[in-house]
């Protein structure tokens, strides 16, 4: 989903050592498909060069309200309209201030002002030590920005670089990139809350041992970065998978099928999608050893009996709230063969309304896919690309479905 290609972004950097972060961030907009236009302060110009980032932007850097390039000498009315969004990365508490107060004695922040409200928003990305984004001061002003319609990203936390530790840092390129991404994105799920299922579950035989599968959870990762691109809020249950959380969703970890159970139930009745695309073990053990089975040279192999795992959709697929309609329900079936036939019994034996099939030996591990929508009317094919793209197709086909 690259909603940002053919925009063109007034970037605008203030006073902060952050600024480092803005190359890196010019450099990842533009090979986006932004063009950028650079407008720094002059304080942003004692931590960054405009050279640095002509050189990174491929366009002139302004610097200074009477710059005489423009044939009007209104470079503020002239940046401003030309933009499809202003953002402001770092944006210092006091440039925030000036913000505030509608202050505009320098190029930026008259840009800023100037800029048509309604046609082009305005981000800011704020940057600063700990104690000055937690002062009462600085946590009215960002309150009253974003009820004056400014769209003001999260801070990060870490290392600074006074030394101290805390909230205050800006968030790193990769990241207020995944947020641009994010706000052009239409809200095709605006309201809505989709909880998803993703990786393996693990089922303890031993200390050190276990059954589970080859899910890398990648495909329900990247349904919850879909929908929450979406507008939705989205819940994410992971099993034991090495995956980053993708931004803006909150994640819940667990291991076995009966905990992936336990935190679904703890979460549906907020939601009104369920995305299970988990890969649940069917089976576990009946008993799990205090210690780990060792081999005793008789050639004997240890006897395991197993007993079956709780069926996680067709729980919540029969439940009140999904039998009414308040919360659609969509299964996953990762087959080894005959995959219409197996997704469409599967479908039915379930009870959801859409089941989306896929070969799992094919898939497991992988970044692409092909995915098989089995529903009342029959099946309907995603034809192979990568996760992300499918996961992007698949949320716009339930929003049309909860339309």
């Amino acid at each position: 989903m690259n909603t940002l290609a053919g925009k063109h972004i007034v970037l605008g950097l203030s006073g902060g050592i952050a600024a480092f972060k803005s190359a890196e961030l010019c450099r990842a907009l533009v090979k986006a498909g932004v063009t950028v236009q650079v407008v720094m302060t002059e304080a942003a110009e004692q931590f960054m060069t405009a050279v640095t980032m002509q050189a990174l932007s491929g366009r002139p850097v302004y610097t200074s309200q009477w710059d005489t390039r423009e044939a009007n000498n209104m470079a503020h009315i002239n940046l401003s309209r030309e933009a499809d969004a202003i953002v402001v990365a770092p944006a210092s508490a006091d440039f925030m201030a000036k913000l505030l107060h509608g202050r505009a004695d320098e190029l930026l922040s008259l840009v800023c002002l100037a800029r048509p409200i309604e046609q082009v928003p305005l981000i800011v990305a704020p940057a600063m030590n700990r104690e000055m984004w937690a002062n009462p001061a600085t946590q009215r002003n960002v309150a009253q920005l974003k009820a004056d319609g400014i769209h003001v990203l999260d801070v990060g936390q870490g290392d600074q670089a006074c030394g101290e530790t805390g909230d205050g840092r800006m968030l790193e390129a990769e990241e207020i990139l995944e947020d641009l991404v994010a706000f052009f994105a239409p809200k095709t799920m605006a309201s809505q809350h989709v909880l998803v299922t993703a990786g393996p579950t693990y089922e303890a035989i031993d200390p050190v041992r276990g059954i589970t599968n080859l899910s890398s959870g990648k495909m329900g990762f990247a349904i919850a970065r879909a929908a929450r691109m979406a507008g939705a809020q989205v819940t994410l249950v992971a099993g034991p998978v090495h995956l980053p959380t993708p931004r803006g969703v909150q994640r819940m970890d667990v291991r076995s099928a009966r905990q992936m159970l336990d935190a679904v139930q703890s979460q549906v009745d907020k939601a009104s999608v369920l995305v299970a695309t988990a890969a649940v073990a069917d089976w576990r053990p009946d008993t799990q050893a205090d210690q780990k089975i060792k081999k005793d040279g008789s050639g004997q192999t240890p006897s395991l009996k197993f007993v079956e795992n709780p069926d996680i959709l067709a729980t919540v697929a029969q439940s009140a709230r999904a039998q009414s309609g308040a919360l659609f329900c969509v299964g996953f079936a990762a087959e080894s063969h005959d995959l219409l036939a197996h997704a469409t019994a599967k479908r039915l034996r379930k009870g959801v309304p859409l089941l989306v099939g896929n070969i799992g030996p094919a898939t497991f591990g992988q970044d692409d896919n092909a995915l098989l929508l089995v529903d009342d009317a029959g099946a309907r094919e995603l034809p192979h690309a990568s996760k992300q793209a499918l996961a992007e197709q698949l949320i716009a086909d339930i929003a049309r479905r909860l339309k």
